[in-house]
């Protein structure tokens, strides 16, 4: 029987809504992934993983035979993902493997690989590292790229508030090492040391593990403090600005594929599969998608 790579490609990839074999895979790894991040938690618990290692062992064997054939699996039907179909099908699959997706599929593997090749040595860092493949839903959900592209699209404003607040690390760790290291040679003993306390003073974290004790060290935290509240929340209104930018490019890009389907005053099925791609592909509900169409309905007929 002949594989089909291109039906291999839609069941592993993030299913639609008629597609039940495609859904049910996405629900199978996505447990799967929970699973592992549970069991890396748990075997951690030194009574758990002592009593249950043999377990936690053979379902870590299983995890990462599992997402070593999806691995496999995705870079052979990469020629068929939509975005590398203009691609040769090596450079289909070299662009998947250097993907940001690509690149935590195999992280998710090499843990356990390692594992296997080094007995007997510490390996809690390589079993910490297990967690990553909490990133693996990213397959199934848009967030870290939305992230990405919010932040790249805003990167100039971005870069700017980093930049403020690299000047304002800088500024209130030197000033403050001259005003406390007299009086706190152990715990300002010098910039460098001293750039702990400045940087959790600006992004308003506060641990008070490090405090200033004479009057110009205070006077020097209170301005610091105040930077902190100014940079931190610009950065943040900046990736939340990018967010909503990003959300109303989506919203303009929908209305107008709508617009164009309804130039005919004839909702095809071709342009109605096309729409509902591209409303899952910009995670509008259902309800948002119907309302714009509707909207834009009534606006033709008036």
């Amino acid at each position: 029987m002949k594989i089909n790579q291109q039906r291999i490609a839609e069941i592993i990839n993030k299913g639609g809504r008629g597609d039940r074999a495609s859904r049910q895979f996405d629900l199978a790894l996505s447990i799967l992934i929970i699973a592992n991040i549970l069991a890396v938690s748990l075997e951690s618990v030194s009574t758990l993983g002592n009593k249950f290692g043999v377990y936690f062992l053979v379902f870590e064997i299983f995890s990462a035979t599992v997402f070593l054939i999806e691995y496999l699996l995705r870079i052979w039907t990469a020629p068929n993902f939509h975005r590398h179909k203009r691609q040769s099908s090596l450079k289909s699959r070299l662009a998947y493997v250097f993907s940001l997706t690509g690149m935590i599929d195999l992280l998710a593997i090499l843990p356990s690989l390692l594992q296997f090749m080094i007995p007997g040595s510490d390996l809690r860092w390589i079993r910490a590292i297990r967690l990553i493949r909490l990133l693996k839903m990213s397959h199934y959900s848009s967030a870290i790229e939305d992230l990405y592209s919010a932040i790249y699209g805003e990167r100039r404003a971005f870069g700017a508030a980093l930049y403020l607040l690299f000047i304002a690390l800088f500024l209130s760790s030197a000033a403050m090492y001259v005003a406390e290291n007299s009086a706190q040679p152990d715990k300002f003993s010098s910039i460098p040391e001293t750039m702990w306390w400045a940087l959790i003073t600006l992004t308003t974290v506060g641990y008070g593990d490090v405090s200033p004790i004479t009057p110009v060290g205070k006077i020097i935290g209170g301005f610091t403090a105040l930077s902190g509240v100014c940079t931190v929340a610009l950065l943040t209104g900046i990736v939340g600005s990018a967010f909503a930018s990003q959300m109303a490019k989506r919203k303009a890009i929908f209305e107008a594929e709508v617009q164009d389907a309804l130039a005919d005053g004839v909702l095809s099925e071709d342009e109605a599969r096309r729409i509902e791609k591209l409303r899952r592909e910009f995670s509008l509900s259902e309800e948002h998608a119907i309302a714009i169409i509707r909207s834009i309905s009534d606006q033709k007929r008036s």
